[in-house]
């Protein structure tokens, strides 16, 4: 494996999120983390799948940005919108499943559909869970 350009590095700590805290080495993210009510928590903090979510939404759009870029191809708004469920799996078990939703206007749906699948291929968390866990994707033009 190359060697990395970056590297994140967060810390876990208390009852992970069952009200515990997430912190990155910076100080720019420090969150308190709770199991949502729709999991019988009590609500009020963040939790993982929504810090996955974000962040691959984050990484998806830049990854639009570049390959539309990259295609001299320009769109007037973007906006990229990630739904990661969590689903009991055999063995008492976890799995993870995505829909990546990504609205684009001032092309084709064409074009749109073009971009999102190149985006889709460059992505590192599309990378990542590809093969992994179940992912659809689709693009909406405004």
């Amino acid at each position: 494996m190359a060697d990395s350009i970056y590297t994140a590095i967060a810390t876990s700590t208390g009852d992970g999120r069952a009200g515990g805290r997430a912190a990155t080495d910076d100080g720019m993210l420090d969150l308190t983390l709770a199991i949502p009510t729709a999991m019988g928590g009590p609500g009020g903090g963040t939790n993982p799948e929504q810090l996955f979510a974000a962040g691959w939404a984050a990484c998806f759009h830049s990854a639009l940005k570049g390959v539309a870029a990259a295609q001299k191809i320009k769109f007037a708004d973007s906006a990229v919108v990630a739904e990661v469920g969590i689903h009991p799996a055999d063995g008492g078990a976890y799995g993870l499943s995505a829909a990546l939703h990504v609205e684009l206007s001032g092309v084709d749906q064409a074009t749109a559909d073009q971009l999102v699948e190149a985006a889709h291929a460059v992505c590192p968390y599309s990378n990542a869970t590809r093969g992994n866990i179940p992912v659809t994707i689709d693009a909406t033009i405004a």
